[in-house]
Order: structure tokens, then C-alpha cells, then sequence
């Protein structure tokens, strides 16, 4: 038999099979944080679309309805799983800073650093952004369908409108200097005569439309990354950026032009009987998590209640410890030697278990000496606030799948738009101060650096390379806590994913114990009881408490040993999750 008949043959059992009534069916699931993304990434699961597809037509429609929080004006990690071989490809679209930026860059002529409201407003902390560039890069590698075909939902979606949603609307109206802004206030206010007063809020409910934002996405999905970086986007970026006059910045056309998306390695570690990867620096999520992780290895968590006293206090342990470490050594790791292998080494995190008071809180933890660092010639900073930050999980009919989050940093990132987005202010990710006590910082503002981020995507193997869970959540440096409670969610207490997104919160970041305020939930009384009965015994341990709203936006795909999968989508915001040839959660 020839090789065309022996392949015609294949062909024709493996249609054959894919007929008859008991072939499993082959499923797909997408979770993003609004309804008209997660619709669009599941028509393109549906149309035979590759995970990395779906996630960037996901992206476009995102940085549409939810511009708050991420867009193709700001950056991303991406985490991709191949089924066919179980490796991991991880994609760095993080922003840089301008090649004429420098570390007096949020300094004043005194030599103090500016205020951080002050400096994250306008073109000077708007880094190049990258989410385009890598977009680019996975589809290139990972894409199935044209990538100017990823980009139809988004544009008919600006050119006919979309419903503008409570959230949106709330946004909008807390977004400080958004209205001084002529092109975003164009977007997001409506002048006098539409509703007889000046500059209001669109409404809920109001069609919004967006055709600067579409003329952008038809540039791009015709010329590829040339269309964004190159041309009259790139001119309209640098004219936003450049011009500014509350704050102008640095970027040129050469900084867009020069940017590049970066393949690097993921970090991974065993935990369990499993094992977790992330995403390493320039963010400090996936070390930070797994770090938790390690350190909590040790005590059989399995049999502790998830929101009780003692699984809330060594998690909050373990949490000061993985911080002390973190903002002590990470960054990016292409100007910075951060010691990733150490940093994960089993002994060294079992050495700094044992520090883990299992009656009292230690305090403000130190820093370690992971192997690989001789002594501490750095000096630490915390760098906590990034907001403006979502996440999506994806998996395809082929079981491939990708983790990703994207930010623009706080909400409406630097309050300014080009090309119908929004603008990042991601630089006000490093460190203000480049120097403390003699040291330099290791996040210090460089030349083309990229900032220390928190983002934490995720993807959970089982001990045959199967995949067993994609999860990750926005929050600032609040991702790193919210992922790993995630994580110990569908790993130690074998949760189904949307319950481990809606475990109450327990977070600290070497600093207050922060216990989730659900006095706006639902089950009020139930919930309230829970967080009175811990917030004392946990003061009693030596804990700081503090009960605060804690708006994750967590989302998350678990794949059973049947195939089956389960989806969670963050109750916290608007998010849902859709099973392609299922229904709706």
C-alpha cells in the first residue's frame, strides 16, 4: 500500500471514529473577566481556533469593554501548554522603559521621589508597550487561524457598540483626570446635548462605541506588529506620550520600533503530586507563589479547614517569608541576577519553613540567602501597587491551553488614550528611589529595563505531564496571594475551580494580615461570622489584622481525570465561563 493510501486510510478511521455515538467528545472551555470576550474566544474555540487564538481575540475585545484593567496600550505574560509533548512555552510582552529614561526618572529637582499619584498620571510612566508584540509571537508559533481574523469580533464590536456595564460605569467615574484627556473623554463622556449636562459618566446601558479603537485594530490585523509599533499608532502613542502637559514623557518612535516580545523559560517546582509552573522574572509572581507553596509543603494542609484559623496563619507565614525574598532579589532578570534555582531550592525553603511559628506571628520576616548569592548586596523595596490588571484561561479542543494576564497597571493605566486605548503607567512599577542605604535597588529605573510586576499565570501538571488546572487573577501584588490560595484550592483541598476562586481571602505581603471584607456579599451573616470569629484569634497569634475589600478577579480551568473540565470565573467581578458545545456557568 502506498503512503497516500496507508495516510487516506488513517484519515478516513479517524473521521470515522470522531462519527460514531461513543467517541468521547472532545471539549474546550474559556474563562475571561466579561461576557463579550469570553463569547468571542469561545466562537473562535467553536470555528477549530487554537488556545493562543482565543486569547487574543480575547485581549481585543477586552481592551474594548473592560479598558480599565488590561489592553493592547499595556503588557502581559503568557503561559502555553502543548498537549502533543507537555512542554510549557512562556511569552514576556511586559512594558520597557524608553531608552532615555534613567534612574532619576520619578525623582524631583530635590532628589525626592515624586508621590506615586503624581507620577502615575500623564506620558512619563507610560512604558513601550508589549502586548502586541507577543500576541504576535505566540500566534506565530501557536496560532491555527489567519491572525487577521482574531481581530473581526473586536472591531464589529467598537463600530456597533456594546452595553456599558455597572462596572465599566463605576470605573469611569472613580478614574481621577480621565475627562482631561480630549480622546478618552470623547469615549467614555458624554457632552452637552446628549443628556443636558456637561462631561457625565456614560450611563449604564448606554451603547458605547468606539471607532478610533476599530481604525487601530484594522491597521494591525492587516500589517501584523508594523501596524501598532510603526505608522500612525506608533506616531499617535509617542504624540500622547511626548506632549502631555500635566506630565510629558520619554518614549520615542525608536523605543516602539525596537521593542521585542520575549520567549523565556517558565519556572517550575514540584508540590504534591503535582507540578506548578509560572511565569519568572521580569515578574515576581511565579517565583513568589511557588515559593508559598514550598514553604507550606512541610504541614498536611489537606486536613485544615481552607478558611480556618490555622491554614490563614501559616499562610500568612509563609507569605511574609516568600516576600522577604522577593523584594529583596527580584527583577528583571536581564539587567538584575536574580537567583531563580535558589530561590526554589527545596532545601533552602524547607530551612526557611522551620522559621514558621505555628502559634505566633513572626513579625516582619528578613530576607534569606538562597544558594547562589554570596551576601546581600542589594537593597529591598516592596513595590505593591498595580490595579488595572485581568486575567484569562483557556483550553482548546486539542487540550492545549494558555494562562495569561495583562495590565495596564492601575486603572486607565496613566488616564491618557491613543488610538481609541488606554495608556499604561507600568513604569511606576520600579522603584522610585534607584539607592537605599549604598545599595542600588534591583528595581531601579534603566534604560529599556522592564518594571518588576506581580503577575502570576499559572498552569498546574499532573506527575504524566497531563494538565490538571490554568488559573491566575489581577490584584497587584495581592496576585501573588490570590493565585496560590487558588492553587491550594485545586491541589490540597481538591476543590472544583470555581469554588477555589471563591474562597475568601487571606493576605500578607510581609506586612498587615489582610482578611477579606464581605459585608457586600451574599450570605452576609454566614460570611461575617467566619471573619469575626478570625480576625480576633488571629490578633491574639500577634497578627496585625486588617478586614478590607480584597477584588480579586480570579479565573481558572481544572481538568478532570475523565476529561470533564470544571471553570471558574471570579465572583468579584463580571466575569463567566463558557464550555464550547456546553453551556454557559
Amino acid at each position: 500500500m502506498s503512503l497516500f493510501a496507508r495516510c487516506f486510510v488513517l484519515c478516513l478511521l479517524f473521521v470515522l471514529a470522531a462519527c460514531s455515538d461513543d467517541a468521547p467528545q472532545r471539549k474546550a472551555m474559556v474563562a475571561t473577566a466579561n461576557t463579550h470576550a469570553t463569547d468571542a474566544a469561545a466562537a473562535i474555540l467553536a470555528s477549530g481556533g487554537s488556545a493562543t487564538d482565543a486569547a487574543i481575540t480575547a485581549q481585543l475585545v477586552l481592551t474594548l469593554t473592560e479598558p480599565q484593567s488590561s489592553g493592547i496600550g499595556g503588557g502581559l505574560f503568557m503561559l502555553h501548554y502543548a498537549s502533543g509533548d507537555a512542554s510549557i512555552t512562556t511569552f514576556d510582552g511586559r512594558e520597557k522603559a524608553p531608552l532615555e529614561a534613567d534612574e532619576t526618572l520619578f525623582l524631583k529637582s530635590d532628589g525626592k521621589p515624586m508621590a506615586w499619584p503624581d507620577a502615575a498620571l500623564g506620558g512619563k510612566p507610560v512604558g513601550t508597550p508589549g502586548v502586541i508584540a507577543a500576541l504576535w509571537k505566540a500566534h506565530q508559533k501557536f496560532g491555527r487561524l489567519e491572525w487577521a481574523s482574531l481581530f473581526q469580533p473586536a472591531i464589529d464590536l467598537a463600530e456597533n457598540g456594546f452595553a456599558v456595564s455597572p462596572r465599566l460605569h463605576a470605573a469611569i467615574s472613580n478614574a481621577d483626570h480621565l475627562q482631561s484627556d480630549d480622546a478618552a473623554a470623547a469615549i467614555y463622556f458624554l457632552g452637552d446635548g446628549d443628556y443636558g449636562e456637561p462631561d457625565i459618566v456614560v450611563p449604564v446601558g448606554h451603547v458605547l462605541k468606539n471607532q478610533p479603537y476599530a481604525d487601530t485594530l484594522k491597521l494591525i490585523a492587516a500589517n501584523g506588529p508594523d501596524g501598532f509599533y510603526k505608522g500612525p499608532v506608533a506616531q499617535a502613542i509617542v504624540d500622547a506620550v511626548r506632549s502631555n502637559q500635566v506630565n510629558p514623557g520619554e518614549m520615542t518612535l525608536a523605543d516602539l520600533a525596537s521593542y521585542e516580545a520575549i520567549e523565556r523559560q517558565p519556572v517550575c517546582a514540584p508540590y504534591r503530586a503535582y507540578r506548578v509552573c509560572g511565569m519568572g522574572p521580569p515578574t515576581s509572581g511565579g517565583l513568589t507563589s511557588l515559593m508559598i507553596l514550598g514553604l507550606l509543603e512541610p504541614y498536611q494542609l489537606s486536613s485544615l479547614d481552607p478558611e480556618g484559623l490555622v491554614a490563614a496563619h501559616l499562610f500568612a507565614q509563609a507569605s511574609r517569608l516568600a516576600f522577604a525574598d522577593r523584594n529583596l532579589y527580584m527583577a528583571d532578570a536581564d539587567f538584575v541576577d536574580v537567583p531563580v534555582e535558589g530561590l526554589l531550592d527545596r532545601r533552602y525553603l524547607r530551612s526557611r519553613s522551620r522559621l514558621i511559628n505555628p502559634v505566633r506571628d513572626m513579625g516582619s520576616a528578613a530576607a534569606g540567602m538562597p544558594p547562589g548569592t554570596e551576601q546581600q548586596t542589594q537593597a529591598a523595596d516592596s513595590g505593591l501597587v498595580e490595579h488595572g490588571t485581568s486575567h484569562l484561561a483557556v483550553v482548546d479542543l486539542n487540550g492545549n491551553a494558555v494562562s495569561m494576564t495583562m495590565s495596564v497597571e492601575r486603572a486607565f493605566g496613566a488616564r491618557i488614550t491613543a488610538g481609541g486605548f488606554v495608556l499604561n503607567n507600568q513604569l511606576t512599577d520600579f522603584s522610585f528611589v534607584p539607592e537605599k542605604a549604598g545599595k542600588p535597588v534591583a528595581n531601579r529605573v534603566q534604560a529599556g529595563k522592564r518594571p518588576r510586576s506581580s503577575m502570576s499565570p499559572s498552569l498546574v501538571l499532573n506527575g504524566d505531564g497531563s494538565l490538571y488546572a490554568v488559573v491566575g487573577s489581577p490584584g497587584g501584588s495581592r496576585i501573588i496571594g490570590y493565585t496560590a490560595r487558588a492553587l491550594l484550592g485545586v491541589i490540597d483541598w481538591q476543590m472544583p475551580m470555581q469554588q477555589a476562586v471563591s474562597q475568601l481571602h487571606v493576605i500578607n505581603r510581609n506586612g498587615r494580615t489582610e482578611l477579606e471584607d464581605v459585608s457586600q456579599g451574599d450570605d452576609l451573616a454566614q460570611k461575617l461570622t467566619q471573619f469575626t470569629r478570625l480576625a480576633a484569634p488571629l490578633a491574639d497569634l500577634g497578627h496585625t489584622v486588617e478586614v478590607k475589600p480584597l477584588t480579586s478577579g480570579l479565573h481558572g480551568i481544572r481538568i478532570l481525570k475523565d476529561g470533564q473540565m470544571d471553570g471558574g470565573a471570579d465572583p468579584r467581578r463580571e466575569g463567566t465561563v463558557v464550555e464550547v458545545g456546553g453551556e454557559k456557568n
